[in-house]
């Protein structure tokens, strides 16, 4: 990596390793919520659990994986992640009873944690100056992988059966996140040696500017004295829960509306394509025009794209309105990493990250998919109601995301 000085082969590595990852976390749990309950004998709230969990582990390791790659590198922690991921699918093959999948769900949380952060945080590293377009890039395969995977989920439940799938979903996640795991690399000083003497000035600017946001980082603990941190925390909470809530309510949504299964599937297709094809064009854009005017965006016209799903008639209605919501959704997820960035440097960007991430491990999920599958099972299936609330949610989080800017004390430090 030292002799060519590129860090091409770290994206495309870190785009592989976390494709399972993304796929078994957006995608798994709405085709098989279904499945579960017909299996074990319970309904949408026993299932919305499951999203639960797996938040749960989110929140709790985040950070520590954040803090752990700073000690062992983003490689190694990756080839955990990956590691825990392929473990999780063989706990979930032989899962007996509903409390097994949440065992799964937990396992895949923590697993995810461990590939998410370092992919961020390498990638940033060799382009700081398309912090938001490579880190859009990795968290697109992230979330586009739910999209490619969920109607062949679909698929092979049908053909191999529930067990046989997770055994062979296991071997995929091996093979191909040990593969990617190992061009992820972080910049040597001699690499960034090489790229100053021999790309672009612009280029040079750029690993100047690495620097620059390495020495003017704050601390973990500088970031929770700041307003900025609270209001992105309010954020991940807010939009968080109403953006992930789409990933279990789409599927049963279409099959309560009278679509077929694999119609009903279409939504959650087209949530997790715009989920992850979103996140790279957010980043994008949000390199050109701010990051916080483009999250604003996207959380207001999901707001609306909630209120207004109750009333769509057509499939083709309903799943163009959940493509909003999951565009909204990645745009969360590939924006807040450079903002992330932006407002509190890259030295302990893990930390901080994943310090951010426990409003979506903690809270976001208790008050999205636990809530709205709490309300759908009592109320009868009231989807006008949760869906009204969702909304209101990322009405919310496109005020607060405004007020996150970088503090005056991370530019004298």
């Amino acid at each position: 990596m030292d002799r060519n000085a590129s860090g091409l082969p770290v994206v495309l590595g870190c785009c592989v390793a976390i494709f399972w990852p993304g796929a078994l976390t957006f995608g798994f749990p709405g085709v098989m919520a279904p499945a579960w309950q017909e299996m074990f004998h319970v309904g949408r709230a026993a299932t919305g659990l499951v999203i639960f969990f797996m938040l749960a582990a989110v929140g709790a390791f985040m950070f520590l994986a954040g803090r752990w790659q700073e000690r062992y590198g983003p490689r190694k922690m990756i080839f955990l992640g990956i590691a825990f991921t392929a473990f999780s699918s063989v706990i979930a093959a032989y899962a007996s009873s509903i409390y097994m999948v949440y065992a799964w769900a937990f396992l895949n949380g923590l697993a995810s944690s461990f590939v998410y952060v370092p992919a961020l945080t390498v990638v940033q590293l060799w382009y700081p100056q398309k912090k938001g377009l490579v880190a859009g890039t990795v968290s697109m395969v992230f979330g586009l992988s739910a999209a490619v995977m969920s109607p062949l989920f679909g698929k092979m439940l049908v053909v191999l059966g529930y067990a046989s799938m997770n055994l062979v979903i296991a071997f995929l996640t091996l093979a191909f996140g040990f593969a990617g795991a190992y061009f992820a690399c972080a910049p040597s000083a001699k690499a960034r040696g090489l790229a100053c003497a021999r790309n672009s000035e612009k280029e040079t600017a750029g690993t100047k500017r690495l620097e620059d946001l390495l020495k003017r980082s704050l601390t973990p603990s500088e970031s929770l004295h700041t307003r900025s941190f609270w209001f992105l925390w309010i954020t991940w909470t807010l939009a968080g829960a109403a953006g992930v809530s789409m990933s279990i309510l789409a599927t049963s949504y279409g099959l309560f509306r009278g679509f077929g299964l694999e119609s009903a599937i279409l939504l959650l297709a087209a949530f997790n394509l715009t989920n992850g094809t979103g996140r790279v064009i957010s980043g994008f854009l949000s390199d050109r025009f701010g990051r916080n005017r483009i999250m604003s965006a996207a959380f207001l016209a999901a707001g609306f794209a909630y209120f207004a799903l109750p009333f769509a008639k057509s499939l083709m209605a309903c799943a163009l309105l959940a493509a909003v919501v999951g565009f909204a959704f990645g745009t969360l997820f590939s924006v807040s990493a450079p903002l992330v960035a932006d407002c509190f440097g890259l030295r302990h960007f893990g930390a901080i990250f994943g310090l951010t991430f426990a409003a979506y491990g903690f809270v976001a999920g208790p008050i999205g998919p636990t809530l709205s599958g709490f309300l759908l099972d009592r109320t009868g299936d009231n989807f006008f109601l949760v869906f009204a609330y969702l909304g209101v949610f990322f009405l919310l989080a496109s005020a607060c995301i405004l007020a996150v800017v970088p503090p005056q004390r991370s530019m004298d430090n």
